[in-house]
């Protein structure tokens, strides 16, 4: 027999345990197939335990393939192989995150603590319960309303509620787009270099994606052909060359569109931060009809919110809401609500205001740091500028290296697909304090050195 013990001090019912003493014996080696069992007369007596109870264990045991019964001569271990434990996989030992000083673009800072205005709004939230049953499927509808009017006084877009889609991301929202429509096969353009999650949202949904060269004002709109089915674009602060689209050249986009029955998709990338110019139209605000415009609280906010807008014909606003009905997939009630309450009492712009102060200041000392070392586009708007190097650089091992130094920097060829250009990095200049920002450029600008 081998030493098996029950608990009756609520380790759980006394024919699991000993099930479970029996599958670790086989597990381990210490019975074998083949290997007769006792009878459930003479468990029960070992053990001082009701017959019901041994039967129980071994019809368990019986049922999973541990064991099997011989008529007329017993029960005996099956011919099971036993399992070994797992080997953990050794990996080579990675710098802790806290230990990396991040210059990744597209992240906006965040304060150590969470200052009134935040509190407010998840107070406001504290004090509502749900709605009975499921909020539509659009977004509730006076987040809806205070968007539009957002959307309107800040983008200039002529919308109400009946345009507005919720959304849990730029990306959620270009993959719902392209799930309800576009079909397989559908040719989309995407700027090159580019938004690497769009391409991607492209393939996963059978697109076929066409590559457009960029300059310095953003995207190349006589590049485009004629059967394409879309374009997504990033005309506010091309990402991640942070040309702006001139206006000349969006008038050219959207007679481009209405003439080929294309749909824009505008991506609102970084639009709320501008240093030293003059805002521009959305495209939205130019021909809703053929546009689709994308915005989100990533930038303002923090991209772990998961919240965003989509803005539209009210006819594709109804199509993206009837195949949300049916997948179940939108925003929660809390954020939402926090959402609304932020709208409502100006929280969201004095963020706003007080973040573009402050990243004005964050790009100066970053454009000054690190103008030494190559050129220096796209500092008009955003989070980020790009350092183009000589062509005697490789981006990728510069970031390499500057990792190894502890600074995490995105190349620029990350962000390429096919159509090659000079190397550079991308720096994103929101995301750490002012005190390791400094620390960051120091060290970036001792690796470009040597």
């Amino acid at each position: 027999m081998l030493p098996l013990i029950l608990s009756r001090d609520g380790a759980g019912p006394l024919h699991l345990q000993l099930a479970e003493q029996f599958r670790a014996a086989i597990r381990d080696g210490r019975l074998q197939a083949g290997h007769r069992l006792p009878s459930t007369r003479d468990l029960a007596k070992e053990l001082s335990v009701s017959r019901s109870v041994a039967q129980a264990a071994y019809d368990q045991l019986h049922a999973e393939g541990w064991i099997a019964g011989k008529t007329g001569s017993g029960t005996y271990v099956a011919d099971v192989v036993p399992l070994q434990p797992a080997q953990r996989v050794a990996r080579p030992p990675q710098p802790e995150a806290e230990e990396l000083l991040s210059l990744r673009p597209g992240i906006p800072y965040i304060g150590a603590e969470a200052d009134s205005g935040w509190r407010r709004a998840w107070r406001e939230v504290s004090t509502q319960v749900p709605a009975r049953g499921y909020d539509h499927p659009a977004g509730l509808p006076a987040l809806r309303a205070a968007l539009a009017e957002h959307v309107g006084r800040v983008r200039g877009i002529p919308c109400g509620p009946e345009n507005l889609l919720i959304t849990n991301g730029t990306t959620h929202g270009l993959r719902l787009l392209l799930a309800v429509t576009r079909a397989a096969g559908d040719r989309i353009a995407i700027e090159d270099p580019g938004y690497l999650n769009a391409a991607t949202a492209a393939h996963d949904h059978g697109l076929q994606v066409v590559d457009i060269p960029v300059d310095e004002d953003g995207l190349r709109v006589s590049e485009l052909g004629p059967d394409l089915a879309a374009v997504y674009v990033t005309p506010s602060h091309q990402y991640p060359l942070g040309g702006r689209l001139p206006v000349a050249r969006r008038n050219e986009l959207i007679r481009w569109a209405r003439r080929t029955g294309a749909t824009l998709i505008e991506d609102d990338y970084d639009s709320e931060f501008r240093y030293d110019v003059a805002p521009l139209p959305a495209l939205a605000q130019l021909d809703l009809d053929r546009v689709v415009h994308l915005g989100t609280l990533s930038k303002m906010l923090s991209p772990s919110l998961r919240l965003g807008w989509l803005v539209a014909s009210p006819s594709v606003v109804d199509r993206l809401a009837d195949h949300r009905a049916e997948s179940g997939d939108w925003p929660g009630w809390p954020m939402q609500t926090a959402l609304l309450a932020m709208l409502r009492d100006g929280y969201l712009d004095q963020v706003v205001r007080r973040s573009r102060r402050l990243y004005a200041e964050r790009r100066n000392h970053t454009c000054s740091v690190l103008a030494p070392y190559g050129q220096i586009v796209g500092q008009d708007a955003g989070l980020h500028i790009t350092l183009v190097l000589p062509d005697s650089f490789d981006d990728r091992v510069v970031a390499a290296k500057a990792r190894a130094a502890g600074v995490v920097v995105a190349p620029l060829s990350e962000y390429r697909r096919s159509i090659p250009g000079p190397p550079g990095l991308v720096i994103g200049y929101a995301t750490p304090s002012t005190e390791d920002l400094n620390r960051a450029l120091q060290i970036l600008g001792g690796v470009l050195e040597s």
